[in-house]
């Protein structure tokens, strides 16, 4: 029996050793299975054959950070220079590893440093989320424009820095853009966003509503699904989105108080197919943050230190 149990016995040495052997692409295979996050938090960082193989350009064509940051509460660090520069981190690096492969990057507080890269080198993105980016600006976008034609979905929400000049360039250049979001933060309840995102941005709210939507209707006629909480845009502005937009299927105004019942139900009436028109809810209650750190961002931060 004694001799028995000592056969059964599994050597760590020897199973370490036969990990060891595995492919490139047997690792490349096992690694296609793990979520992101065991990639980046777990095992790039067990040894170099590894780490290559979690740089493959076929385990770097997507980039999605969105479901971490919906999950999380919205805290007052993710809005410092020290986490924008750990995401300009992090992006860079997928850029680099994606061999120009990268279809989908879905992020939260990035700047123009990362984002000229991906204008550079991502000509086949096709979806681009970039929303809180409180430094991402008209000039980069430019370079998207020019640099990202196959774009199918953007969302520049609550980026203020991105003017109407943006819209009018990404729909000019892009144009099989089918879905748009850029939605705002709820004005007429800043307690929201109290002592979480710095009060210098919030007063830099975008005040053009009608210029932007002017850009949509004009630039952007294939539109399918469009997004526009809390824009300041008022009838005249909705008329030229029914005028310009005639493919919309989904359009999302909550927050939109400028727009009266009338001007919705005639821009419906031009739209012939639309399936679903979200309308201005004013009855809005308090949100209540918590203030708790989220574990994620701890790993993210621990393995993304930058200095300064």
């Amino acid at each position: 029996m004694e001799d028995k149990n000592e056969d059964n016995k599994t050597d760590p040495g020897v199973l370490a050793h036969d990990w060891a052997e595995l492919t490139h692409e047997c690792l490349v295979n096992i690694f296609s299975r793990l979520s992101l996050e065991d990639r980046w938090l777990g095992s790039m960082w067990v040894c170099k054959a590894w780490l290559q193989a979690c740089k493959d350009p076929c385990l770097n064509s997507v980039f999605d950070l969105e479901t971490h940051f919906d999950s999380a509460t919205e805290l007052p660090i993710f809005w410092t220079a020290e986490f924008e520069r750990k995401i300009d981190d992090m992006i860079r690096s997928v850029v680099d590893w994606s061999g120009g492969s990268l279809t989908e990057i879905r992020v939260r507080h990035c700047s123009d440093r990362s984002l000229s890269l991906v204008a550079q080198r991502c000509p086949n993105i096709q979806i681009l989320s970039i929303k809180s980016c409180p430094h991402v600006s008209d000039v980069i976008m430019a370079e998207i424009a020019s640099g990202c034609p196959k774009l199918k979905e953007l969302d520049v929400s609550y980026c203020y820095q991105i003017s109407h000049k943006s819209l009018a360039t990404i729909g000019s250049h892009c144009p099989h853009l089918h879905i748009l979001r850029r939605n705002l933060m709820n004005w007429m309840d800043p307690s929201q966003h109290d002592r979480i995102v710095p009060i210098e941005y919030l007063n830099n709210y975008p005040q053009d509503g009608d210029l932007e939507v002017a850009a949509i209707g004009k630039f952007m006629p294939n539109l399918r699904q469009l997004e526009l909480h809390f824009s300041k845009l008022t009838g005249k502005g909705l008329a030229l989105i029914s005028e310009g937009c005639p493919d919309l299927e989904y359009i999302d105004l909550s927050g939109c108080r400028s727009v009266s019942r009338r001007d919705i139900a005639n821009a419906s009436s031009n739209l012939k197919k639309l399936k679903n028109i979200k309308k201005p809810n004013f009855y809005i209650p308090r949100s209540i943050f918590r203030t708790e750190r989220y574990g994620h961002w701890q790993l993210y931060d621990e393995r993304f230190r930058t200095d300064g």
